[in-house]
């Protein structure tokens, strides 16, 4: 399309210097923050981040809820994909249809919801007292698991739809042909569609363990300030106590911790490809 490399390289430039003005500069300046002293140059605010009880309880925290939310939406996101692909191209175009529609509504709506159906007077609640499995409602909001509800009902789309594409990539004739060959379900899935299908994985482990990490209206509104996370805590660390440097030290971690996931995805796919 371009005659020289030159050439397809200046018309690339303006949106690099957008892009870099624009986005890449204010990070920098944001995540210099948590290295900069009286003196020059420290990481006495990280050391301090990670010496604080509580820093320390909400970081493992995040990390927790991350990785589980990761992992129960791979395995509903593989169970869903494999029946979606399996559907007829009518009723698959339906399915995806109905995946892609909670993407529409707004993560507030979607997580307000869950304030109806969590609450002391919500549906759950009810249903428990009126089977008498309970006598009182039990607390469910403001816990660890209403942010875990409400995290995997927010991402688990995402995961999903990664996985429909990377099935439908997939040979068709790959679990015929193991299942031709004496495999059981449990190996068809672990030597077959697994290894095909680790890009999809990737893609949409990614996805959902960097929303889970980043995602700030979700933990605020089902954990509010008795499960804090790390997206809330910085929040708070902005605009609250007005702690820049404390607020650069958990951007930084995010950041880290996202690309520290996908990097770990890749290599257990790798891994697990060449075995």
């Amino acid at each position: 399309m371009f005659q020289n490399r030159a050439e397809s390289l200046a018309l690339a430039l303006p949106a690099v210097l957008f892009a870099a003005v624009i986005f890449i500069v204010p990070v920098v300046i944001l995540l210099s923050e948590g290295t900069r002293a009286a003196d020059g140059w420290s990481l006495a605010s990280y050391v301090s981040f990670f010496t604080t009880p509580l820093n320390l309880t909400v970081f493992i925290r995040t990390l927790k809820l991350g990785a589980m939310v990761t992992v129960v939406a791979a395995i509903i996101g593989y169970a869903t994909a494999l029946c979606i692909v399996n559907l007829p191209p009518k009723g698959r175009g339906r399915m995806v249809g109905l995946v892609v529609l909670p993407l529409m509504i707004s993560p507030v709506a979607r997580t307000y919801a869950w304030i109806v159906i969590l609450g002391r007077t919500g549906f759950i609640n009810q249903a428990l007292t009126g089977l008498g499995l309970t006598d009182e409602p039990i607390r469910i909001l403001f816990s660890e698991t209403a942010v875990f509800i409400g995290l995997l009902q927010l991402f688990l789309p995402l995961m999903i739809i990664a996985l429909i594409s990377a099935l439908e990539n997939m040979p068709r004739d790959a679990i015929p042909a193991a299942r031709v060959l004496g495999a059981n379900w449990l190996q068809v899935f672990w030597k077959v569609i697994l290894p095909l299908t680790k890009e999809g994985l990737v893609i949409g482990g990614t996805l959902v363990f960097t929303g889970s990490l980043t995602a700030y209206i979700t933990p605020a509104i089902l954990g509010g300030s008795k499960v804090l996370m790390l997206e809330t805590l910085l929040y708070q660390r902005v605009t609250v106590a007005n702690d820049f440097a404390s607020a650069s030290v958990i951007a930084m971690i995010l950041i880290v911790m996202s690309f520290s996931a996908n990097l770990l995805l890749k290599r257990l796919a790798t891994a697990r490809a060449k075995r």
